[in-house]
């Protein structure tokens, strides 16, 4: 059974969960160096990493699947999370420049359904950054970390439900070679582990890190209910378009 946001919580406070939160945040960093005037969204539990765009992107916003549970963050100011149906983003149309979707995928109980609405939210040219479970990696086998909780992937998998839901691969990191232990000497020297295992090994990586961009060509306009409307009412309650917001927070619409 996935972990919730209580156990999610715990191993980012413990030894291991504050360097798996360090590697694989200088691997999301990397591939995103400049969000400044874009709109984030991270889903499943992204809010560990969340943290380094506050300040620079214009708006952070994230969403909690209902089935995992919500926790306020930031632990200071208003809060910028929010509960919801996976299969039903409160958000409008193309509303969304980035997406990064951390404890998510491997969880979903509809993982293209959820994909589908995250390529309903994104903006032309709008791209998406999944971290999964590696199938190869050893995180993979440890159930006491959320990393071997759910549906573990190959890169030949995730391409494949990306492609299948619009979306094209267009970047690749691996991150957590260091094994998944609270042995503090072991978790000492995690930074040789990730140099040496992503020039040795990088099949084996703990973590999997895609980045896609959304394909517009044979899109199909994905009708929603009515009440709907009323959930991005609280989505904006949570994050308010700021003034200037170039789409408008009336017609397009972020732990």
């Amino acid at each position: 059974m996935p972990m919730d946001v209580i156990d999610l919580r715990d191993f980012y406070g413990r030894p291991l969960g504050r360097v798996a939160r360090l590697m694989i945040g200088r691997r999301i960093r990397s591939l995103w160096p400049d969000v400044k005037g874009r709109s984030v969204l991270g889903l499943g539990f992204a809010t560990p990493y969340l943290g380094q765009f506050l300040g620079e992107a214009e708006r952070v916003l994230g969403l909690m699947p209902a089935q995992q549970g919500v926790l306020r963050w930031p632990p200071e100011g208003r809060s910028l999370t929010g509960l919801v149906d996976e299969k039903e983003l409160p958000l409008d149309d193309e509303s969304i420049d980035l997406v990064l979707v951390v404890h998510g995928l491997e969880a979903s109980e509809a993982m293209r359904a959820m994909l589908r609405q995250i390529w309903r939210v994104l903006a032309p040219g709008g791209r998406i950054l999944i971290v999964v479970p590696n199938r190869r990696g050893l995180w993979a086998r440890r159930e006491l970390t959320p990393f071997g909780q759910g549906q573990p992937f190959s890169r030949g998998q995730i391409t494949q439900a990306l492609r299948e839901s619009m979306f094209s691969p267009s970047d690749w990191e691996n991150a957590l070679f260091v094994p998944p232990f609270d042995w503090r000497p072991l978790l000492r020297s995690a930074r040789a582990w990730e140099r040496v295992g992503s020039l040795l090994w990088p099949r084996f990586s703990g973590v999997i890190l895609v980045e896609a961009t959304k394909q517009i060509y044979a899109a199909t306009p994905i009708r929603e209910p009515r009440r709907m409307e009323a959930m991005r009412q609280r989505v904006r309650a949570i994050a308010p378009v700021p003034r200037g917001w170039p789409r408008g927070s009336e017609t397009n619409s972020d732990c």
